[in-house]
């Protein structure tokens, strides 16, 4: 007869693997590692974009040009003196020269003043309005380069209104008087029409 143990079937050992109890509590057997699965919730739909106020960015700011620095007063003295000198070993030169062709010119007679330059302005419109020319040439008239010159004329005028002396500011004014005349003038007879022919009236289709 077979031993009674050996007809016994296995025995089954049941875990409870439970991590809560009925309670829902945590059950005190439960693995420290295995801690509860929260679910987290999800999160919540993007909201659209509005509209966004776009602001344009500042305007830059144009920095002015520096302006070159200027020679100091040594160098400016220095530079004058230089001037002068070379100025009057080339005097010297000249006045041999002229001496020696008999021409009874002084050099002094080269040396630019306020008077002389107004002249060579006056002399530069009167071409440029076609009134003086060279010898055998045609007279050619530039009445933007003979405007240009007048008005160079009257800034000089101007920016040395109180340090001319009598006869500086007299010439120049009539100067000035002549050539704003003659350019009057000038241009007057270029816009009218020949003699004898009638204009017609600019406001005959209006009516």
């Amino acid at each position: 007869m077979a031993n009674d143990k050996d007809n016994k079937h296995p025995e089954f050992v049941v875990t409870d693997r439970r991590k809560f109890n009925l309670d829902g509590e945590v059950r005190p057997d439960t693995p420290k590692d295995a801690e509860p699965i929260v679910e987290q919730p999800a999160p919540p739909p993007a909201a659209k974009p509005g509209p966004q106020l776009v602001t344009s960015a500042p305007a830059e700011v144009e920095e002015e040009p520096s302006l070159p620095a200027t020679p100091s007063q040594a160098e400016q003295q220095q530079q004058a003196d230089a001037y002068r000198e070379r100025s009057k070993d080339l005097d010297e030169r000249l006045q041999k020269e002229l001496d020696a062709h008999g021409t009874g010119q002084h050099t002094s007679d080269f040396e630019m003043n306020f008077e002389k330059f107004v002249a060579s302005l006056y002399m530069t419109a009167l071409m440029q309005l076609g009134l003086v020319h060279q010898e055998g040439a045609q007279p050619r008239a530039d009445l933007i380069g003979a405007r240009q010159t007048i008005d160079t004329i009257s800034i000089l005028a101007a920016k040395t209104r109180g340090n001319l002396n009598p006869n500086e500011e007299i010439m120049i004014n009539n100067c000035l008087y002549e050539l704003r005349m003659a350019y009057v003038e000038i241009t007057s007879a270029i816009t009218r029409p020949p003699s004898g022919i009638i204009p017609p009236d600019p406001g005959a289709g209006l009516r």
